[in-house]
């Protein structure tokens, strides 16, 4: 046999060792994927224990047939199931390997049923639902407290007011619309602002007001040529605020008038305090706090307001507000344990997705810079020289050659409307957000509890059996 070739082939220990080598590499690598796949797997598995033992210890600490002092309605106007997902993932740090929950996954409990009365289909309105939600009963669309028959229907405040304790609403709205009215007031139709704003003033229980506490916004109801609602409240000894500083600057515990604009407050992207929900619940609180404890509506708003504009950005602002007061009567309940907390949506608004056109991808990281509501951008864009650069500046990313064309294309005399609807739809092609309608849908929504009597709002449940849920912990 040749010398070389005999060199040239490679001996059995030799090609043993290689393989082991070749194996034990293989090994090394093969543990390093799964040491990184199974630590994911592990912050994974701990967030879902975090959450499970939060949701327990609220379970365990709130027995059945134990009956809160106090109870906080919250309801978040138009908040589908879509809406808190696009939130948690707008939210989420991009630098973790998990997807971080948010404060209202961790007191998830159950969903809602949302339909109204027969009458008005399978999509209710936010007036109906209101109604359901304050009375126990369906009615028809448009319906402030009222049945089907436009018989005025006890509502879970009034119950609380007959039965001693204080009683208010805070509402990024004005405060006689459709959710804060129909826990206050009668009404056939709830378009009649000047009418239920006289009935807050008007109406008594107990030879008393109804409302203790009213926040939010409307003086062009309370402020009116043919009567001055706001002079009234305060003959009868309520303290008023027009602003957010003068608000919790008024002596607590007396019954409190709030009102912070013309109509709706701003925009949580324009406001001052973008944070200004759990502003208001906070001093509400502050006020309605007695031995006898307190009913407290509280409502995000403008959810809604922002799934009927397809407009995303405003969405997970107003999202982002919402979870500021969760966070805030967290923390109440923490020091108040004798506080129940129900939070759910009246129904969904907007038909949103989260992805779009047959595309795998959602990407909210572009709605982080975006510094002004799509409203305020849009009343300055036409005014600029450069509306190109403006844009990016104001929306905080680079504009695509499509978008460009758009902007160049908008006409100088265009409609306020026109503009904004140009600019949503940047927005969308940038983060492939969906809409499929500018109304409500008929969807389930979401039910979160905690506090004392958390435990009876588990599962899938008609939105009635959370007022009959609320009645029975309030009593008789």
């Amino acid at each position: 046999m040749n010398k070389a070739c005999h060199l040239a082939k490679p001996s059995r220990l030799f090609l043993n060792s290689v393989a082991i080598g070749l194996a034990l590499i293989g090994l090394a690598a093969c543990s390093s994927a799964s040491s990184v796949s199974h630590h994911v797997k592990d912050q994974e598995q701990q967030q879902s224990k975090s959450l499970l033992s939060s949701q327990v210890a609220t379970q365990s600490a709130t027995q059945h047939d134990v009956k809160p002092t106090t109870i906080i309605m919250v309801i978040a106007d138009g908040m589908g199931p879509a809406f808190t997902t696009a939130y948690r993932n707008y939210k989420d740090n991009p630098d973790t390997a998990v997807v971080e929950l948010t404060a209202l996954d961790k007191v998830l409990t159950g969903s809602a049923r949302t339909y109204p009365a027969k009458q008005s289909g399978w999509v209710t309105d936010s007036a109906a639902s209101a109604t359901a939600l304050s009375t126990g009963i369906k009615t028809y669309n448009g319906a402030i407290a009222v049945d089907i028959n436009k018989q005025p229907l006890e509502t879970v405040l009034h119950r609380a007011k007959k039965l001693g304790k204080k009683t208010g609403v805070a509402v990024t709205s004005q405060i006689v619309h459709a959710t804060p009215a129909s826990y206050i007031a009668h009404n056939e139709s709830r378009r009649n602002y000047n009418q239920i704003a006289d009935s807050f003033l008007d109406d008594r229980i107990n030879n008393q007001l109804v409302a203790d506490v009213m926040l939010g916004g409307g003086w062009e109801y309370f402020i009116r040529d043919d009567r001055n609602l706001v002079n009234e409240f305060k003959a009868l000894g309520y303290q008023y605020a027009d602003s957010y500083e003068a608000l919790a600057g008024l002596e607590k515990g007396k019954p409190t008038l709030g009102l912070f604009a013309n109509v709706g407050l701003p925009w949580a992207l324009d406001d001052p305090n973008p944070k200004r929900l759990s502003v208001l619940t906070e001093q509400a609180t502050k006020q309605l706090e007695n031995p006898k404890g307190f009913f407290l509506l509280v409502e995000a708003s403008q959810v809604d307001w922002a799934g009927h504009a397809n407009d995303i950005a405003g969405a997970m602002a107003e999202m982002a507000d919402l979870e500021h007061a969760i966070i805030y009567l967290q923390d109440y309940v923490e020091t108040n344990p004798d506080t129940l907390v129900v939070l759910t949506a009246d129904h969904s608004t907007g038909g949103l997705t989260i992805g779009a056109k047959g595309e795998y991808r959602w990407s909210p990281e572009f709605l982080t810079g975006i510094s002004r509501s799509v409203q305020t951008i849009a009343s300055q864009l036409m005014q600029q020289d450069d509306k190109v650069s403006f844009l990016e500046a104001q929306l905080g990313f680079v504009l695509e050659d499509q978008a460009k064309n758009d902007i160049a294309a908008i006409p100088l005399d265009a409609k306020p409307r026109t503009i904004e609807a140009a600019i949503k739809l940047i927005i969308d092609a940038k983060t492939n957000t969906g809409w499929t309608t500018s109304g409500h849908t008929g969807i389930d929504v979401e039910v979160y509890s905690f506090g004392t009597g958390a435990d009876h709002f588990k599962g899938n449940m008609n939105n009635t059996d959370i007022a009959d849920k609320i009645f029975r912990l309030l009593g008789q």
